[in-house]
């Protein structure tokens, strides 16, 4: 048996609330096949009703233990509550645990800083854009880039550079704003009597 050489290493990341209910998934499957074509080579979960039916188990096996690291239907699943949600990361059998700790708690600890120490699934919903960008920084089609919560909130949250320098010497108050619709008025007059 050759040793698995590939980045790809989770296969699923959840936030699902306590009652049951999605806030956010994300499946991946491995971008190449073996040539045994194994039940792990492929994406486990393909349909809605597979993957509904795989949270629903999880969430009912995870809701009565202590513990963040179980094994369920062939995977390891490390996983922590926060508030009124729950946030699962879910890796092959022959995964390092410790890596998918760091992983789940990378994504904690992230979403801690991001939404201000509240983190619970009506703030989740309400800045759903920042928590899937974060999601996209730790892990990107199954492989982790990043488990650095500094380094992921400050790709997060921080406009890109090129769009501030060219926004700083722009006069933005009424005075400005005036000046630059008697500008366009110009040009546009301009631009219709030269016949465009």
């Amino acid at each position: 048996m050759s040793p698995n050489l590939s980045l790809f290493s989770i296969n699923a990341l959840l936030i699902l609330s306590s009652d049951g209910t999605r806030i956010l998934s994300k499946y991946y499957h491995p971008p190449h096949t073996t040539k045994t074509n194994t039940p792990t080579s492929q994406n486990p979960y393909p349909t809605l009703k597979e993957q509904k039916a795989f949270e629903k188990g999880l969430l009912e096996k995870t809701v009565k233990t202590t513990a963040d690291i179980i094994l369920y239907d062939n995977h390891v699943v490390v996983f922590k509550a926060e508030s009124d949600v729950m946030l699962y990361v879910v890796g092959g059998m022959d995964e390092n645990e410790m890596m998918l700790y760091h992983v789940v708690l990378a994504l904690r600890d992230t979403l801690q800083i991001l939404l201000k120490n509240s983190t619970d699934k009506r703030t989740i919903i309400e800045n759903y854009d920042l928590v899937a960008l974060a999601i996209e920084e730790i892990v990107d089609d199954g492989v982790i880039l990043e488990t650095d919560p500094a380094a992921i909130v400050q790709r997060v949250s921080r406009p890109p550079q090129h769009d501030i320098a060219s926004v700083q010497g722009i006069d933005l108050s009424e005075k400005g704003l005036l000046n630059a619709w008697e500008f366009g008025k110009k040009q546009l007059a301009e631009r219709l009597r030269q016949g465009l």
